[in-house]
């Protein structure tokens, strides 16, 4: 099975240094992309150096930072390009264990998502403050409710698509570039009949006390998750059986 990781990366210099080797080790049939907003700090000149000593490593430079959802949907259409069979998403600063790929890989066997969850027992957490545990949990909460998705943890970003499953996804109708990108992709993989599955994983938050949360990306989700139940309801009524006629 080929397969492709797209890490997203801004200043992560030191954690894809260690990273890249890491996955590669996996198998040798998993190739990694990195779609690097041109870091200062000089990440993407590592990842380009890395490339040229191995065939499996590829970067995506782009111009500046751009935000994450961007530039997922730009390693997503470079996957879609490419056509491996499964597309594994994750972040570079290890708050997603890199053992844990193959477990995602493995499941779609019988899944077409899996998603690495934190909430699926319990609640696996590492390193965050009480109150970005429960605006977490809540917006979990808040998004399974409104958009009927089924899962514990629509909010997380270590995942695995299939390619048939990511061809899903209405990659030019996404707007959302924060941690709502994450339901909205879930959302779309969901609504096309996609099989979705979840295993649990724990994350540790390697940015202890530098949270990444702002009032602007809970403000996105919240509309974003919003309007996806209006939709939701919507394509309900609309596919509901109609009473016969007396």
């Amino acid at each position: 099975m080929n397969s492709l990781v797209v890490i997203p990366t801004y200043n992560e210099r030191t954690n894809i240094t260690q990273l890249l080797p890491q996955l590669l080790a996996l198998d040798r049939h998993l190739n990694v992309l990195v779609v690097d907003d041109n870091s200062p700090d000089g990440t993407g000149t590592v990842v380009a150096e890395h490339a040229a000593r191995d065939g499996r490593v590829s970067l995506l430079q782009r111009p500046g930072k751009m935000g994450l959802g961007s530039a997922y949907l730009e390693g997503f259409r470079r996957a879609l390009a490419i056509g491996p069979d499964c597309i594994v998403q994750m972040d570079a600063d290890f708050s997603h264990n890199p053992a844990m790929v193959p477990t995602l890989l493995q499941r779609t066997a019988d899944a077409d998502v899996v998603i690495g969850s934190r909430y699926l027992n319990g609640v696996n957490v590492v390193n965050w403050p009480l109150s970005r545990l429960l605006l977490s949990y809540t917006a979990n909460i808040y998004a399974r409710a409104l958009t009927g998705v089924p899962v514990r943890d629509l909010t997380g970003g270590f995942k695995c698509f299939t390619l048939d499953a990511l061809q899903s996804v209405p990659l030019d109708r996404i707007r959302s570039d924060g941690y709502s990108f994450q339901i909205e992709t879930t959302y779309w993989c969901y609504r096309s009949g996609c099989r979705i599955a979840e295993v649990p994983i724990v994350f540790e938050d390697r940015h202890s006390g530098t949270s990444k949360m702002t009032k602007e990306i809970v403000r996105e989700a919240f509309w974003l998750v919003l309007r996806l139940g209006l939709r939701n309801l919507t394509h309900s009524r609309r596919h509901a059986p109609q009473a016969a006629a007396s």
